[in-house]
């Protein structure tokens, strides 16, 4: 992989991942699109791991707050915290156990064109449910099946954000609180993807590591831009559009690979 196709593939990163049309699923288009649809996974954690910078930039003061509460013992940051951990734990069961299958998903560009059409399924009932949602906090119950969208979200295609906010909503949490639980159990997720690529990391020659470094940081960059679009425009209640968007791709994705 090039340095400039590596930085490409991290800015769709970044831009695709907070808004709801999967950036996973983006990434395995572009790499089609480019003819490189075998770096696999190590390359989409190292891309997913500039976003969690991203993530950690724009709720700095939150995870502050939040890491403070914990230290002083607050019942209200332990509650907090135990449920972005049930959250995070299906995720994790199913890196544990299915990671060839994920993998397999990765390298197979064909299965992205179903997952768009479900992300745009699910983006369409947002506009029906947000209105009706006003919970300030998930309680252990909502954590834990948002979570469970979570996990289905490992399947290229697949929006994470797209799927985990539409659960919340569905279940009563209020819209940015369904945001910041989303984006704060991503940290847990992401931060043990790295850690399980790791021992791929140490095998990686040193081309491929300067592609995930490149990548890491673009995605950063362009996502910590999207995070603050993300924010107003589901303020405006304008996220369901993001469907027609799903949609589209989707089509035109499966029109390219039945011609090429």
């Amino acid at each position: 992989m090039e340095p400039l196709e590596a930085a490409w593939l991290g800015i769709v990163q970044g831009l695709t991942e907070f808004f709801p049309v999967s950036s996973s699923g983006h990434l395995v288009i572009a790499e089609a699109l480019l003819g490189h649809i075998e770096e696999g996974v190590l390359f989409e954690i190292a891309v997913h791991v500039g976003t969690l910078v991203a993530i950690l930039a724009f709720y700095r003061e939150r995870i502050t707050a939040l890491i403070n509460g914990l230290v002083a013992r607050k019942p209200e940051a332990w509650s907090y915290a135990g449920k972005l951990v049930l959250a995070t734990l299906p995720a994790v069961v199913a890196g544990l156990t299915a990671k060839p299958f994920i993998e397999s998903l990765f390298g197979e560009p064909r299965v992205v064109v179903l997952t768009l059409l479900i992300t745009g399924s699910v983006l369409l009932t947002i506009r029906r449910t947000q209105p009706r949602a006003h919970a300030s906090l998930p309680n252990w119950s909502q954590a834990f099946w948002i979570g469970c969208a979570q996990m289905l979200a490992i399947a290229p295609g697949i929006s994470r954000s797209g799927s985990t906010l539409a659960v919340a909503l569905a279940l009563g949490v209020a819209p940015l609180a369904a945001t910041e639980f989303s984006f704060l159990m991503a940290v847990a997720a992401i931060t043990g993807a790295a850690v399980l690529a790791i021992p791929e990391a140490s095998a990686a020659d040193s081309a491929m590591l300067i592609a995930c470094g490149i990548g890491a940081v673009t995605a950063a960059v362009s996502g910590l831009f999207a995070l603050r679009a993300f924010v107003r425009l589901l303020e405006r209640q304008r996220f369901h559009l993001f469907a027609y968007y799903c949609f589209a791709a989707a089509l035109a994705f499966a029109a390219f690979l039945l011609l090429g």
